[in-house]
């Protein structure tokens, strides 16, 4: 299943969120794997697709970063998976 994990952050932590990004490189966890990260730059957004059937494992690299920001994460379907709903 693919995951959108869009994150935000106050402007405060930018610095801390820097250094543990540079320290750690912001891996995922076993069980998740990292399509693509984009960073908006200039601003306190950014979003990761991430591919897991374990939706826990998803979470648990979320929470890795919860202290500093702060997540929206949900299911994506592609259009082939979406006309199957809608039709």
């Amino acid at each position: 299943m693919i995951h959108v994990i869009a994150w935000t952050f106050k402007p405060e932590h930018r610095d801390a969120i820097q250094a543990r990004f540079m320290a750690t490189g912001g891996l995922p966890p076993e069980g998740v794997k990292r399509l693509g990260r984009w960073h908006g730059i200039g601003t306190n957004k950014g979003v990761s697709v991430a591919e897991s059937d374990d939706a826990v494992a998803v979470a648990r690299w979320a929470q890795e970063w919860s202290d500093l920001m702060s997540f929206d994460i949900y299911p994506a379907l592609t259009d082939e998976d979406a006309a199957k709903v809608i039709s």
